[in-house]
């Protein structure tokens, strides 16, 4: 049975098959054309640079293509990739679909929708509930599938509903903790505060961002979405529940200059930025040591600094 591509070591051999995540054409400083490639399966992601690309190349290699795959497994600034000697599309016979090589959430999809159910449920305000109600019944399908991003934290099939309903999770706890707390508004953030993406992003395989995500963000396409459910519901868009419940998912990402028009100004929306940092960043440190040997420092996590963790030897 073939290896995953996390599974080969430097200097290691590679002759698999693999998706195309991502590929982009680019020039050498000399003007010759090269693709740069980010091969995936379910172990992960591999980058690689196919040099001297023809035409043809081009035009076929591109995301969402199952590959024949040959190579040598190395580095580049501490980060690995393949030396590509060999790739081309899959022939009849072969494998050709890319869901075989996607990575998915831990979790079952059935089971990611019944705890989304719950915490929908659990919302005590009549207009958070319904707003969210009536969201979620507009994108449940694609919260259920689509990743939480294109790269680093959650970027797999039903990543985006993982991250939220594990913030969501991480909520609930922190309200017996912090009793002065509004768990309504915090359940309500966590669940809606992605849901964006579903809009951002292309979808599951091999994603990317669409024009609507390149050029607007899944910060506004969501506020867009709050603002015309709210519409639709004859709500008041200045009531002050209308208002925080916006702050809340605006300002998400804590820093003007990470895409939050506003900073958070709300107890409830600092909590919810740093439930989202320390969920994503627990799931980019997870995902780097899961590749890494005991007793040796993971792979530079890009999400995180470019820093390196170290995995123990021993479970003490």
């Amino acid at each position: 049975m073939n290896k995953l591509l996390a599974e080969y070591q430097d200097t290691e051999h590679i002759d698999n098959f693999a998706l195309i995540k991502a590929a982009e054409v680019r020039l050498t400083k000399t003007g010759k054309t090269y693709i740069s490639i980010l091969f995936s399966d379910r172990s992960g992601d591999l980058p690689g640079n196919l040099w001297d690309a023809t035409d043809e190349q081009i035009k076929t290699l591109i995301p969402g293509k199952v590959v024949s795959l040959q190579g040598v497994r190395g580095s580049y600034r501490d980060q690995p990739q393949i030396q590509i000697t060999h790739v081309r599309l899959t022939e009849d016979g072969e494998p050709d679909s890319p869901s075989d090589f996607m990575t998915h959430a831990p979790v079952k999809e059935a089971e990611m929708s019944e705890e989304l159910s719950d915490f929908i449920l659990s919302i005590a305000n009549p207009t958070w509930n319904r707003l969210v109600r009536k969201l979620f019944t507009q994108y449940n399908d694609l919260f259920l599938k689509y990743p939480a991003a294109k790269m680093n934290h959650h970027a797999f099939g039903g990543g985006l509903a993982f991250h939220s309903l594990s913030i969501a999770k991480l909520a609930k706890n922190l309200v017996l903790q912090y009793p002065q707390l509004n768990q309504d508004l915090l359940i309500s953030g966590a669940l809606l505060h992605d849901l964006g993406k579903v809009i951002e992003l292309s979808g599951p395989i091999a994603t990317q961002y669409t024009l609507a995500g390149n050029l607007i963000g899944h910060i506004t396409l969501i506020d867009e979405q709050i603002v015309l459910a709210a519409n639709e519901l004859h709500f008041d868009l200045q009531s002050e529940e209308m208002i925080i419940l916006r702050h809340v998912v605006l300002a998400h990402h804590g820093l003007l200059e990470f895409g939050s028009p506003v900073r958070p100004a709300l107890m409830e929306a600092e909590v919810l930025h740093q439930l989202d940092e320390l969920d994503a960043g627990i799931q980019m440190m997870t995902g780097a040591l899961e590749k890494t040997n005991s007793g040796s420092f993971s792979d530079k996590v890009f999400g995180l600094d470019n820093r390196k963790f170290y995995k123990t030897e021993e479970d003490f």
